[in-house]
């Protein structure tokens, strides 16, 4: 079974992450990322092989964004990512059905995320998962993204 690929991050191994995304090209990102670990609004689960991290997602508990979080009923999937030589492997599919089943397990009724409109991959992905409400459609510094809910059973 792969779920044993899966483990909770903990906060020693946080720069470890940088295998999967630049750090240090997002410092500001990472730091918030980091900060909210730190006070247990995000949680965030690592894929690895042979101790390599390959992939991560995270569950966010309140976000600023009321779209994103509603307290003990809808919860944030933030930064949910596979490094760039190990998609299309069916990674991103296992770390989202973990982290729809923790969520289920946490007892939310929903989950939530944001997704580039040109990220077709993972909107397809999203979309065969269940994420098929859309709140909004618009756009920001990063380009036009899209709001998608899925209702947790």
């Amino acid at each position: 079974m792969t779920s044993n690929k899966i483990k909770k991050l903990n906060l020693e191994d946080y720069n470890k992450c940088s295998n999967i995304w630049d750090m240090d090209e997002k410092p500001k990102m990472a730091k918030i990322f980091y900060d909210e670990l730190v006070n247990g609004n995000r949680v965030t689960f690592i894929y690895s092989e042979n101790n390599d991290f390959i992939g991560e997602g995270s569950l966010v508990f309140k976000n600023t964004d009321p779209d994103y979080t509603i307290p003990n009923k809808r919860i944030y999937l933030s930064r949910m990512i596979v490094k760039e030589e190990y998609r299309n492997r069916g990674i991103g599919g296992i770390i989202l059905d973990y982290l729809i089943d923790y969520a289920q397990q946490l007892g939310y009724l929903e989950m939530s995320l944001g997704v580039d409109t040109d990220n077709i991959n993972a909107r397809h992905l999203y979309e065969k998962r269940g994420f098929t409400d859309v709140l909004f459609i618009g756009e920001d510094k990063y380009g036009e993204y899209v709001k998608l809910l899925k209702k947790l059973k």
